[in-house]
């Protein structure tokens, strides 16, 4: 018996410690960060992200907060996404979390902050930094209240982050959105500590010794990062315009068409994948461009097709850069607005140019030269588009099928295409040729 006691004595000299590391040895702490505008690019960093921890089995998440916030829209997917996790979340507040970054801070499991933080200012404005119209401002304290009794804070404070007129004895007056220092967050429950930088928060909550993997996008998701910047857009857009109009110039030669097509793609892709090209917006710019072609090929000129054409192309390509939900602009910030039509118009102008400048030059470039016919058939050489042998004005003949006013006509016993000048001559009436030039014999009645 007191072998028996000796060896289990031994066993848990040895194996405890094994077993107490192996526990913190296997946990992950995954690092993110939401440090920028919250707009719909914040929000695939945020599902990206959210995937890849699931898919370590990180256990433990935290995100280092530095936002003034952003796209209510946005917020509200980032914040649902966080609630419905399995894994705890902690949201570490380097300075400022207000408005959308307080509502995501509140959908975290537990709230930590860095001396001299701020977290609350929810009230929804409009583009012009006004307060947006109550129904935006009545779903934003909705969400406020939900979010805030679903991590356990007061909904009643949450609410007064984003409604001026709620009054809450001791905290706030009327007249006053709450804005919460560190302190005050942490005295009203919204904030679980204060801390210098995450190394000191880790160790706090005994994650110290766990492995750390800070989260960075894939070299794909930078391209396409690469390609939403308003300049590189403004370049596709000229690329786009320009290949579409040498190709109209010079038929077949097919590199202009390939240029543009590609440029379309690098232009599409990125916006869709990050929310932003809904499916009416391609829809109207393929609408667009059928217009256009419609108008070149169909009915030359430039008539309602041409314009319609052009309003929906470019209308398109300026949705496509901004996060509205069916036309409504009341989110969107005017520097987007602003940045996305001088985007566009840029592009339009600069490929007005070069199709007047650059046009010249393509065509007489060495590579133009290799990839587009040079040779003339040349009338010198023997070349002649005409089928009527030279020398038959003033001849005459008979109408060998009715001229109405084209038809055939018989000269010296041979056939020759006809038209008259309007007039219609019925077959075996005398005519006389009044004109060779071109494929076909200008005839009138003959006189008696």
């Amino acid at each position: 018996m007191k072998k028996t006691a000796l060896i289990l004595l031994l066993l848990g000299i040895f194996y405890f410690p094994i077993l107490a590391d192996t526990t913190d040895v296997n946990q992950e702490v995954f690092i993110m960060e939401i440090k920028d505008q919250i707009d719909v690019r914040t929000n695939r960093y945020v599902e990206l992200a959210l995937q890849e921890a699931k898919e370590r089995n990180s256990s433990h998440i935290l995100i280092e907060m530095n936002t003034y916030g952003g796209a209510l829209y946005d917020a509200d997917e980032i914040r649902s996404a966080l609630l419905n996790l399995d894994i705890p979340v902690y949201v570490f507040i380097d300075n400022n979390a207000a408005s959308a970054g307080a509502l995501i801070s509140i959908a975290c499991d537990s709230i930590y902050m860095a001396p001299g933080g701020s977290i609350g200012a929810a009230t929804v404005v409009n583009q012009t930094g006004e307060a947006a119209p109550d129904k935006y401002q009545s779903y934003m304290r909705s969400i406020m209240r939900s979010t805030a009794e679903a991590s356990g804070r007061d909904p009643r404070i949450a609410e007064a982050m984003v409604d001026e007129k709620i009054e809450i004895e001791g905290i706030t007056k009327a007249g006053e959105v709450i804005t919460f220092s560190t302190s005050e967050a942490i005295k009203h429950g919204f904030c679980e500590g204060e801390f210098n930088n995450t190394t000191e928060l880790l160790t706090y909550l005994n994650l110290d010794s766990s492995k750390v993997h800070r989260y960075e996008v894939s070299g794909t998701e930078s391209i396409i990062s690469f390609f939403i910047n308003p300049f590189i857009s403004g370049i596709l857009i000229l690329i786009i315009i320009g290949g579409i109009y040498f190709e109209l110039q010079t038929p077949g030669v097919g590199f202009p068409i390939m240029a543009s097509i590609i440029a379309l793609v690098l232009y599409l892709v990125p916006y869709y994948l990050n929310g932003l090209a809904e499916n009416w917006e391609i829809l109207a710019f393929v609408i667009g461009l059928v217009l256009i072609a419609i108008e070149v090929f169909v009915i030359p000129g430039f008539g309602i097709f041409g314009i319609l054409g052009l309003i929906l192309t470019l209308g398109s390509l300026v949705f496509m850069m901004l996060n509205n939900e069916m036309f409504d602009f009341e989110f969107v910030p005017s520097e987007n607005i602003t940045r996305a039509l001088l985007t566009t118009l840029t592009g339009l102008f600069g490929s007005i140019i070069l199709m007047f400048i650059g046009g010249v030059r393509l065509t007489n470039s060495n590579f133009f030269k290799k990839v587009a016919l040079q040779g003339v058939q040349a009338k010198t050489e023997g070349y002649s588009s005409r089928f009527i042998k030279a020398g038959l004005a003033g001849k005459t003949g008979t109408v060998f099928s009715v001229l109405r006013p084209s038809g055939k006509v018989e000269i010296d016993g041979e056939l020759y295409d006809a038209n008259t000048r309007g007039e219609y001559l019925d077959q075996g009436e005398k005519i006389v040729v009044v004109d060779e030039s071109g494929t076909s014999l200008k005839v009138k009645k003959a006189e008696n």
